[in-house]
């Protein structure tokens, strides 16, 4: 095999064989995980992870449908830039054309924004997705190839487990990450605009975008004191995501209860960056009123090893292939002062990071 582009991916799925393909942020170096028989772990609750390792993909919301999934690593390695990546063809990054206004996501706008200026809510999350049919299954590896080559700034996967169908995806938010012996880390990411000419990052960020950074900031660091983390912060500052760039903080902190590292991803995922504020109510008002199934989308991805270096990242700037059906996900946060067709255009320009790689 000279490159991943040899693989037949649908023949590797239709075996039910659970992989994984990822690519660390700022970095050339490709990793490989390979699941050979059949015995991934699921669980229905956050807290059941603890003490737990593998590579997992956790969903907006656990259920029966949708579980949590931990793949059991049965052969591990990391390679440089596979043959075949680098003498792709590069991608042109055009202006992203407005198009009109989709009429669900505007009926679905009316009622989230409707209560944030009722102040019922701070902050809500409406996301959205599209379906497309003609697309296989190596289209979807090729497209991993062009995400490899293309988002250096972002953590880009591929995965495939029968619980979850095929899910590719290039996210630059952190879930929980180690960095280094005792030091592990999250991330407030918020706020979204698109790159400046010559790929450099905007300065200037409107009161809308810093408010909603900091709704998120603010909850983080509520959440790490309830369990007595003390954290020390950097930012907010603009950082990369795709073409695009958000606002991010960097919360640094001493090495948690490794037995406890399922209870801390509960007290953090979902974050108000793809949830809102107050947690649990714009929770709830999600599932109840965004009119579609998010499956995994915002929910996280990556290596759960408490004794070792967690590497976890929000589920962001993805898509799922299952039963034939090719499925883009992209949702961007609401405040009151949101205006219709700038959060529909952040979605189309969100959604670009994987229509333009497919």
């Amino acid at each position: 095999m000279n490159s991943i582009l040899d693989i037949n991916f649908e023949e590797v799925v239709a075996h039910k064989q659970s992989f994984i393909l990822f690519r660390k942020p700022d970095s050339d170096v490709l990793y490989v995980g390979w699941s050979y028989k059949d015995c991934n772990q699921t669980f229905q609750h956050l807290n059941e992870l603890n003490g737990q390792s593998g590579y997992v993909i956790a969903p907006f919301r656990a259920d029966e449908n949708h579980p949590i999934v931990l793949i059991p690593i049965d052969d591990f390695f990391g390679c440089s830039l596979p043959k075949g990546i680098e003498n792709l063809p590069p991608l042109k990054d055009n202006a992203i054309e407005q198009t009109g206004v989709d009429e669900e996501y505007a009926q679905r706008f009316e009622v989230f924004v409707r209560q944030l200026r009722d102040k019922v809510f701070d902050k809500l999350v409406l996301s959205r997705s599209v379906e497309r049919q003609d697309v296989e299954f190596n289209d979807v590896a090729k497209a991993f190839s062009y995400a490899f080559n293309r988002y250096p700034h972002s953590y880009v996967y591929m995965l495939y487990t029968p619980q979850t169908g095929l899910w590719v995806g290039s996210t630059p938010e952190i879930m929980l990450q180690s960095k280094g012996d005792v030091i592990w880390s999250t991330v407030a990411l918020a706020g979204t605009q698109p790159l400046l000419r010559g790929g450099k990052l905007p300065q200037r960020w409107s009161a809308k975008q810093r408010k909603e950074q900091e709704y998120v900031a603010a909850y983080i660091r509520r959440q790490l004191e309830s369990m007595d983390i003390k954290s020390l912060e950097k930012g907010p500052y603009p950082t990369y995501a795709g073409a695009l760039s958000h606002l991010k903080t960097d919360f640094y902190f001493l090495k948690p209860d490794e037995d406890k590292i399922g209870d801390l991803l509960s007290l953090l995922h979902p974050t108000p960056a793809v949830c809102g504020l107050p947690k649990e109510e714009a929770y709830r008002f999600i599932l109840e009123n965004e009119g579609y199934d998010r499956s995994y989308y915002s929910g996280f991805v990556g290596l759960l090893d408490p004794k070792e270096k967690p590497d976890l990242y929000v589920n962001l700037r993805c898509m799922n292939m299952q039963d034939g059906k090719l499925t883009l996900y992209a949702g961007g946060g609401l405040l009151a002062s949101s205006e219709l067709n700038d959060e529909f255009q952040e979605t189309e320009k969100k959604m670009q990071t994987m229509k333009g790689v497919i």
